[in-house]
């Protein structure tokens, strides 16, 4: 019985009818796996830099991700919107929103400014690397800030406006985030390992 009434609880919480909860749900799972996809390839086939050249192809690629993610974006205010209201109270709903939304933001941001464009829209799978892997703030407190930083601000949004399914979306974007890195971190400690060994061989 309580578990049937855990169950109906959260039914008044999170509905599963709506399509756009799901459509979010896929387009949070694309970006990540056909960024990994095109870039390991591209690494290690060079298929669209032989065809258009690194720089055009990266362009395009970088391009691409960049408005998916705002796409998705997009998507989860849809998704929240569709989904049923909790009241919080205003230091929840408003102060906690904005301070988690706030630090998510400030990551992602920081992120950036210190990969810049090629770096964060994965130019070291297209040969396009920086003379060494970025370890100043905010990488010297944590190793993917701008994954983290993107985390959060999808927990600040679930926040800001009272949906419940907010939470269950965030911690589908930690898991979809994790299994990501599970694959990307490796594979750019590979990259920037052979350029390393690279250099010292033609030294």
């Amino acid at each position: 019985m309580a578990f049937i009434s855990l169950v109906e609880s959260l039914a008044t919480l999170v509905d599963l009818s709506q399509p756009s909860l799901f459509v979010c749900l896929f387009s949070i799972t694309a970006s990540p796996l056909a960024w990994n996809l095109i870039g390991r390839n591209e690494y290690k086939n060079h298929t669209l830099t032989n065809l258009i050249g690194a720089r055009i192809s990266f362009t395009i690629l970088g391009t691409a991700i960049f408005l998916a993610g705002l796409l998705r974006d997009v998507l989860y205010r849809i998704a929240l919107h569709d989904q049923p209201q909790f009241p919080l109270p205003y230091a929840l709903q408003t102060v906690l929103a904005w301070i988690i939304f706030g630090i998510g933001n400030f990551l992602v941001v920081a992120s950036y400014f210190r990969l810049g464009f090629y770096g964060t829209f994965c130019g070291d799978y297209f040969g396009i690397l920086k003379s060494e892997r970025v370890t100043s703030f905010p990488y010297n407190i944590m190793d993917n800030p701008m994954y983290v930083g993107a985390k959060l601000c999808f927990v600040g949004a679930a926040f800001w406006y009272e949906r419940p399914a907010g939470l269950l979306v965030s911690l589908y974007v930690h898991l979809v985030y994790s299994t990501a890195l599970h694959f990307e971190g490796p594979f750019t400690d590979m990259i920037y390992k052979n350029r390393g060994a690279s250099v010292k061989k033609d030294e």
